[in-house]
């Protein structure tokens, strides 16, 4: 839950390479509890960005969640002006994030 709520800072107080660097040590969560977590997480915001850094990441976690469980909401969220577009997760984060091999 603390990602999560770390997430939510995102980037008001919180920088999305501090975010990707906790999710590289994210290694041994479990998928079930996340997947429920995940489920009744309110923030689309919070739910896209989790789901963007795990995937970059590639935790053996990331794998076993059920992503169509997880309400993602519709239209694009705006989290970085003038950044990377991920098409998947319909969030925009930092373009130098992508230019660092991070996204």
């Amino acid at each position: 839950m603390a990602i999560l709520e770390f997430l939510d800072g995102v980037p008001q107080t919180r920088g999305y390479d501090d975010a990707f660097k906790i999710m590289e040590g994210l290694t041994s969560l479990r998928a079930t509890l996340l997947q429920d977590l995940l489920e009744k997480c309110q923030s689309v915001k919070v739910k896209r960005l989790f789901l963007h850094l795990a995937n970059r990441v590639q935790h053996p976690w990331f794998r076993k969640l059920n992503q169509s469980r997880i309400e993602l909401g519709s239209g694009k969220r705006l989290i970085y002006k003038k950044g990377y577009y991920d098409p998947k997760y319909k969030i925009t984060v930092p373009a130098e994030a992508r230019e660092s091999g991070t996204v």
